[in-house]
């Protein structure tokens, strides 16, 4: 447990101590009388009558910072907290389903959502007004933090009717987002419907989805790429080839370090919300990766193995897993560890060299961001020659030399099982497609480590680690993104007991997740005892859905084991949510890609000594390119045997040489054993 501290500042209700989220704890000396969301802080509203103020945010969040230091370390402000509410600080990447549950009423009550997310609720925890930022005095056009919370206090006190009224209204709408929408059958035309549909949100010019602000939205151009691999037609790929070039050249990507920060406030990519996330960089390592493998873009396989290596260098915590983020802030200041001025550059390197470098990387005297430089290539598509290249990477040595001496952003190095399982399924792919054995290696450690640290007696997981201890019930994502991790380590290492482990979490999501009435998976378990609901959708928000992956899971698993248990939840989860693409098809890009992979999916046999040189060799030609329904089983002479019903049942080496059967549909084709005849076979 961590030592209480001593502040003269932090009130005496403060009980922020006790906690291990970094976010947590940067508000433990706070006047305020924080408390952690749970039963402590939710009886204490109940016996005292009064309302909660639920404050939402995260250790990177930049506006989370700015409340905090202009309301939250105010003891005038304090003081009308304490004196008015029970305070709930909650961070949203310990409890992304108190978020999800808060920021859905949020966005009914017609605001729009994001962090620090401020919500107002009845003492049993329901909601009945809410806002975001709110500045310490009348401003910008909202009102000032003082005026919100009298107003709502006085509400909750002398109106009960009305609070009620909204209460009511909050929840029947919140019933109607979560009841089922089952479908009819979705066809294989369905997903190029919707890439042609979407392909036209893409900005021609600079990539992306819309206008500012931008986000990577990688699961989207899965999609549109899927669609190109399917149709051939051009405009799909130039939508997603243009993103994540515009992407790898902008402002978004830290030139230096590698690592792209989560967000872009404008339409080129040039000025981030400086924030790196553990999320957003496995799912770009992934879809650059997606996107190499057909075109070798040189400059992809750099920011790939830039941003792996920056993984490497900075986002490994406690024993190997990964950290969930670094902040944007650095000496009070978003942004001032990564920008440059003109003068900085120069003084550091000879003056031919600084001219090369500011001419490339857009650095001029009047800067492009507040009187200083986000270093940025965005005028280019590619990478310059190979001399030209070799000066540029000698003077970002120079500049990373002298950033390591400022002060560092804030690093929150609690693991998260759900973004590790993203993180470690993307180095996986990444090192065997690469040949990067350390970031193999990495993805093993990390994985090992969820497992051995962040598991319960049950084999269930728990969300989140940070200073030796593992907290939180585990999200339907922890199980379903980790389960997607085992498989592709499976899939890059021939070893069965990563696929196993998967099928171990998929059956505990199976008997605590389901929703027995709709259909589909809750979100959240079904000992969940501090929670109004259980959410339960599979629209992707910056991570994707665990409802979607689960599509793509379970149809692997079908193809794996020929078990048509998995089939069955396959056919059963996209019956459960197909009515929910007529309705609003942009957010269900990953539910849209399990379906592809369930209406498409092939399967390679691979048959060998898993430590065989030609074994490893036809592994190695199935995953140099992106098939994109590609599921590969490796068999070994001792595996277990396979139902006689599996098409692989029976399959054997020939004249005991590692072979290969592509099958599909119940039917293989003849073995293969070269590697040169499997490339042939797979149609690159």
């Amino acid at each position: 447990m961590a030592t209480p501290p001593n502040s003269a500042h932090r009130g005496a209700g403060n009980l922020l101590h006790r906690e291990t989220s970094p976010y947590l704890r940067q508000h433990m000396d706070n006047p305020v009388d924080w408390m952690a969301w749970g039963a402590q802080a939710l009886n204490k509203a109940k016996a005292e009558g009064k309302p909660i103020l639920l404050s939402v945010g995260y250790a990177a969040c930049h506006w989370c910072h700015v409340m905090a230091h202009e309301s939250f370390e105010n003891p005038a402000i304090a003081s009308l907290m304490n004196k008015l509410f029970i305070n709930i600080k909650v961070d949203r990447e310990e409890r992304p389903d108190l978020d999800h549950i808060y920021q859905q009423a949020l966005s009914l009550l017609g605001q729009q959502g994001g962090w620090p997310l401020t919500m107002f609720l009845t003492p049993d925890g329901h909601p009945f007004w809410g806002g975001t930022y709110f500045p310490p005095e009348r401003r910008w056009g909202r009102p000032g933090f003082p005026e919100v919370l009298q107003i709502v206090a006085q509400t909750f006190a002398e109106e009960p009717a009305k609070v009620e009224r909204n209460v009511q209204a909050l929840t029947s709408a919140m019933d109607n987002l979560a009841a089922g929408r089952p479908g009819d059958a979705i066809t294989p035309d369905t997903l190029i419907q919707v890439a042609d549909r979407l392909v036209r949100e893409v900005d021609p010019v600079w990539g992306g989805i819309g206008n500012a602000p931008k986000f990577p939205q990688p699961g989207i151009f899965d999609l549109l790429w899927r669609a190109f691999r399917h149709t051939g037609r051009q405009q799909f790929a130039t939508a997603t080839i243009q993103t994540v070039t515009r992407m790898a050249q902008g402002g978004i990507y830290d030139h230096l370090g590698g690592g792209f920060a989560r967000y872009s406030v404008d339409a080129e990519w040039l000025v981030p919300h400086f924030e790196k996330m553990l999320y957003d960089n496995a799912q770009l390592i992934d879809l650059m990766l997606t996107v190499w493998q057909e075109t070798r873009d040189p400059l992809l396989q750099a920011r790939i193995t830039e941003t792996a290596d920056w993984v490497l260098a900075e986002m490994v915590a406690e024993d190997g897993g990964f950290a969930a983020s670094l902040d944007a802030d650095s000496e009070g200041e978003e942004g001032k560890f990564y920008v440059w001025t003109d003068g900085e550059i120069r003084r550091l390197m000879p003056a031919d060299d600084a001219d090369l470098f500011c001419r490339i990387y857009g650095v001029m005297v009047e800067g492009n961001w507040e009187g200083h430089t986000i270093l940025n290539r965005m005028h280019e598509n590619g990478l310059a020659d190979a001399g030209t290249e070799a000066i540029l990477a000698r003077c970002r040595t120079i500049l990373l030399s002298a950033r390591a001496g400022r002060v560092r952003p804030g690093w929150d190095d609690k693991v998260l099982a759900d973004w590790n399982g993203l993180m470690i399924a993307a180095l996986a792919r990444a090192g065997a497609v690469l040949d990067r054995a350390d970031w193999l290696s990495a993805a093993t450690r990390a994985f090992g480590f969820v497992v051995d640290r962040m598991s319960t007696a049950d084999g269930r997981l728990l969300h989140s680690f940070r200073d030796g201890q593992a907290r939180h019930r585990g999200t339907l994502e922890d199980h379903v993104n980790m389960a997607r991790s085992a498989i592709t380590l499976y899939e890059v290492t021939g070893q069965g007991a990563y696929l196993t482990q998967a099928i171990s979490w998929l059956e505990k999501v199976e008997r605590h997740f389901h929703d027995d009435g709709d259909g589909g998976y809750f979100i959240t378990a079904d000992d969940a005892d501090d929670l109004i609901r259980r959410p339960r959708h599979a629209h992707d928000n910056a991570v994707p859905a665990g409802n979607g992956t689960l599509v793509g899971l379970f149809s692997r698993l079908w193809l794996l084991t020929g078990e048509d248990i998995w089939r069955q939840r396959a056919d059963a989860l996209i019956t459960a949510f197909a009515g929910e693409v007529g309705r609003n098809f942009f957010p269900l890009a990953g539910f849209l890609n399990g379906v592809d992979l369930r209406l498409h999916g092939q399967m390679l046999v691979i048959v060998g000594d898993a430590d065989d040189a030609r074994t490893a060799a036809l592994r190695r030609v199935a995953l140099e390119k992106w098939h994109p329904n590609l599921v590969l089983l490796c068999r070994g002479a001792n595996d277990p045997i396979l139902p006689p019903h599996h098409p692989a049942a029976g399959k054997s080496m020939v004249k005991g040489h590692a072979t290969a059967y592509l099958c599909q549909e119940q039917h293989c084709s003849a073995p293969v054993t070269a590697a040169t005849d499997l490339a042939a076979l797979l149609g690159g």
